[in-house]
């Protein structure tokens, strides 16, 4: 698993990022794994990352489980925690992998991506 760090900041400071590790790579060292998730306005960072959002990766993290078994243990309406994995999903901090039933089919199991995300935000 990897830290993954979601923050706020403009668009010239993500280009200086992505410079810097391009230029680390040309001198051939090798890039620490690191995700990090960049909002240019604090709103819709914390739009994204909710305390429910939150409270559904702990326990994605915790314990890796089918969509009907996170929504019963956080009391949520399914089709609301589905929702909610959609959009961790394509923000890269949850992952749906298909496993297999042990006796028949198989099942989606949402898991972390992370083994924690820190949360950065600079209001101006």
């Amino acid at each position: 698993m990897r830290n993954v760090t979601v923050k706020t900041g403009t668009t010239e400071e993500y280009f200086a990022r992505v410079r810097d590790t391009a230029k680390r790579i040309d001198r051939g060292e090798v890039p620490k794994q690191e995700f990090t998730l960049t909002f240019e306005d604090p709103a819709d960072m914390f739009a994204v990352m909710t305390p429910a959002r939150l409270e559904l990766f702990r326990a994605a993290k915790s314990d890796p489980s089918s969509l009907t078994a996170l929504a019963l243990r956080l009391h949520r309406d399914r089709s609301t925690v589905k929702r909610d994995v959609d959009i961790l999903v394509a923000a890269g901090l949850l992952n749906i992998e298909e496993v297999p039933l042990p006796g028949h089919g198989r099942q989606k199991c949402v898991r972390a991506v992370a083994d924690r995300i820190q949360l950065q935000a600079v209001v101006a």
